[in-house]
């Protein structure tokens, strides 16, 4: 059964280096228990609301990353690095009152929580880590990153519709990635009832900003090895052979662990925020166990 309580949210603004960002707190005044962070990358605040439902009896805190939603970039059409990410939550940890805090963190956010606890382990108590798509680190990485660099030009070359066709192709391979499968053209965009027009636009958070900045990022295995942060890889049971699985299992085996099995797949935690939903009873309910552990 969820623990239940009354939380109040807020919402917040804060200055970073280039970008406004915005994040949201449900707090819980009665818990002696550090804020949870509920992170991804693209993906911003609104893909958490049913998880942070679940988790009540806690502090909750979410927020948008640099480029997406209400944080606002300078420069919408740069790229956005795992570092600067990083730099961004520590910023957000410091502003709700300091570490430790736990923090849940998935796919593009697991990649940028790594590198938070490279820098700032004292931030973080425990970090699941659930299916960062680290290109960078599978055995197939030439390929992988092949495949990711692919993905971007597309989008460059003929917009959202197709960039986001390519990407869908290539999140959902599973097995290791080919040279064929890394240099063929992405599908028709109307194999997913996706627009083939090009609007134009060149700033996507997902397909420009983070595609390959993101997944061929090479944490810095030696500080998270030393790092006091206990650190647990999480891999959906739906999403097995595909790159973010694979990712975590390439990861926890650099740090000398095992990826928990997680229910689901890759977005578990879903309710029906974006119409897809996912398990997400049975997921916060693996995230609480794996939290209590610590």
């Amino acid at each position: 059964m969820t623990p239940t309580t009354t939380t109040e949210l807020t919402t917040k603004t804060l200055d970073a280096p280039g970008a406004v960002l915005a994040y949201d707190v449900r707090r819980n005044p009665d818990t002696s228990e550090p804020p949870l962070f509920l992170i991804g990358s693209p993906m911003g605040a609104s893909g958490f609301p049913t998880l942070a439902g679940h988790f009540p009896d806690r502090t909750v805190v979410t927020y948008d990353p640099r480029g997406v939603e209400r944080s606002q970039k300078a420069d919408p059409t740069s790229q956005s690095t795992p570092e600067q990410h990083a730099d961004d939550l520590h910023r957000i940890i410091a502003d709700v009152g300091g570490g430790p805090v736990d923090l849940f963190a998935s796919s593009g956010g697991a990649v940028n929580a790594l590198a938070l606890v490279a820098k700032h382990p004292e931030d973080v108590r425990t970090l699941v880590a659930h299916e960062p798509p680290l290109a960078s680190v599978v055995p197939d990485r030439e390929h992988a990153m092949a495949l990711t660099e692919a993905i971007g030009a597309t989008y460059q070359r003929s917009g959202c519709g197709a960039g986001m066709a390519h990407f869908i192709s290539g999140v959902s391979y599973t097995g290791l990635i080919t040279p064929e499968f890394a240099s063929q053209p992405g599908p028709d965009p109307a194999m997913f009832g996706l627009p083939a027009e090009d609007d134009g636009t060149r700033t996507d958070p997902l397909l420009s900003q983070n595609i390959t900045t993101c997944t061929h990022y090479e944490p810095d295995f030696d500080a998270l090895r030393g790092a006091s942060t206990r650190i647990v890889l999480a891999a959906g049971i739906e999403s097995d052979g595909t790159l973010a699985h694979r990712g975590a299992g390439a990861v926890a085996e650099r740090l000398g662990t095992k990826p928990v099995t997680f229910p689901s797949g890759h977005g578990g935690f879903l309710g029906n925020e974006y119409g897809q939903p996912g398990e997400p009873e049975a997921f916060a309910a693996k995230l609480r166990e794996v939290l209590a552990e610590a």
